[in-house]
């Protein structure tokens, strides 16, 4: 999409001059719930439905005023409310928004979504609040990205990238390099469409270094991203062993809570349990899952078959031994089974006579960490945490305006292709390539830039964006 296509969108079609509303809190019983209004009928759909002691025409923008929701067609009150009227441009979506505070009950929010609906409103869909916002030019794409990502954050870190990128550090820095390769081209276009005019000679060297520095940016944010994928996404980490090794008991002190049954019966745990925890940090999703041995037991047959699903789909495997014995067929073949996954071996009972070495078993698997722990008395459990963190994080990640993390895979894809058209720019400048060959590599990196922020991003990506969140934002 070229950018006038893209300014056509950004104009207010007829979909945008609707109103929508929406349900903007999780349903379910709570204090408080809100429905959310935006566009050109909210302030009148709110005269029509809310009854105060001043009149709505009088209210001052962004106050809260008090009093009922009332149904028009039989002047019953329905709900006592806190509403206020939110006047364009200074809003969420840059309209007319109008946000009604009622008690939280399913039904009362039902009742008063339907009058709005009734009075001329339409639903909103999934973030459409958040796509009318980038639409009218309030948040650029990514901005728009951090809203859910900011709602979606199950840690402190996420919350931390999220809010960096929805206070435009990202933005900015895009606008910056934008800046700068608009530069470049002009004067290299100036010499193409222009090459009888008197201009200053391009200054190759000066151009070449500045886009190497570029370059050097570009690849910075681009080499953080499996870390920040981690805190943005979490990981998937599978318990594996086999039975009677202590899994469920590392599932409980892990979570610290008695979220799995532990009994000195083997074969107890026959289905997948999931539960997410944090550490350090990062949304760690455990899986504890089946013993792995052979079995006539149907049932746990089919725990084991999904136990080696698990571990195949998993980011990493936590290989729980039991040190209090000599490692077994069974054992060697669960270790055959995962030697290709990234890994930690843990050597589980240490409060018992041990019969496995743990020097011996880091010269086994001279490639993965190896713990020794004892789930039972909570022993070893902070150096496992440790030890997953730094498995998965290979340096440090400082969270602040000065380093951007980049966690998005369609960001990471799109710095892929800046990264690559500026590095034939600058090989094309070293070697003296044509002016327009060099003019088309920048060209590329720009429209790869502009489909980051949005200036030039088709209708099909911006629906799969927004079609993430949930309804009400």
């Amino acid at each position: 999409m070229n950018q006038n296509n893209f300014d056509s969108l950004r104009k207010i079609p007829q979909q945008r001059e609707e109103t929508i509303a929406a349900i903007s809190t999780p349903f379910g019983e709570s204090g408080i719930g809100v429905v959310r209004m935006s566009g050109p009928m909210a302030e009148p759909i709110l005269k029509k439905l809310f009854k105060s002691k001043k009149e709505i025409s009088h209210f001052d923008s962004h106050r809260f005023h008090y009093g009922q929701i009332i149904n028009p067609k039989t002047g019953s009150p329905v709900d006592e409310v806190l509403a206020v009227l939110m006047r364009a441009p200074k809003t969420y979506t840059r309209e007319d928004v109008v946000e009604i505070q009622c008690h939280g009950g399913y039904l009362l929010l039902q009742k008063i979504l339907e009058l709005v609906l009734s009075e001329g409103a339409r639903m909103a869909q999934p973030g459409e609040f958040t796509k009318r916002a980038f639409l009218n030019g309030r948040i650029d794409l990514t901005q728009a990205e951090a809203v859910i990502d900011l709602i979606k954050a199950k840690t402190m870190e996420g919350i931390e990238i999220a809010n960096q990128q929805l206070s435009g550090w990202l933005y900015r820095e895009l606008t910056s390099l934008k800046e700068r390769l608009i530069h470049h081209l002009a004067l290299i276009e100036a010499h193409i469409d222009f090459p009888e005019e008197e201009i200053d000679e391009i200054p190759r060297m000066e151009m070449t270094q500045d886009l190497v520095e570029a370059l050097r940016k570009i690849t910075d944010w681009i080499s953080n991203y499996d870390e920040g994928r981690v805190f943005r996404e979490g990981i998937s980490c599978a318990i594996i062993g086999k039975t009677n090794v202590g899994k469920s008991s590392l599932l409980n002190v892990l979570l610290k809570q008695d979220r799995a049954i532990v009994t000195p019966i083997p074969g107890t745990t026959r289905d997948v349990i999931e539960e997410v925890l944090n550490i350090h940090g990062i949304p760690v999703r455990l899986i504890d899952t089946a013993g792995l041995r052979k079995t006539r037991d149907s049932i746990e047959k089919e725990g084991v078959m999904r136990a080696k699903e698990k571990a195949a789909n998993a980011d990493l495997i936590l290989l729980v031994l039991d040190g209090s014995h000599l490692l077994d067929e069974d054992d060697f073949e669960i270790v055959s089974e995962v030697k290709d996954k990234k890994k930690v071996i843990i050597l589980n009972k240490k409060d018992l006579p041990q019969k496995v070495l743990l020097e011996e078993l880091k010269n086994q698997f001279p490639d993965d960490p190896v713990v020794s722990i004892s789930a039972l008395k909570n022993e070893g459990i902070d150096e496992l945490r440790r030890i997953i963190y730094n498995t998965m994080i290979q340096r440090e990640i400082r969270i602040s305006p000065e380093h951007l993390v980049i966690a998005n895979i369609r960001h990471k894809k799109l710095l892929v292709e800046i990264k690559v058209s500026i590095s034939k720019a600058i090989n094309g400048l070293k070697e003296g390539e044509s002016y327009e060959f060099i003019a088309f590599e920048i060209r590329s990196s720009l429209d790869s830039l502009g489909q980051m922020v949005g200036e030039t991003t088709t209708e099909d990506v911006l629906n799969r964006i927004f079609e993430q969140f949930c309804i009400g934002k």
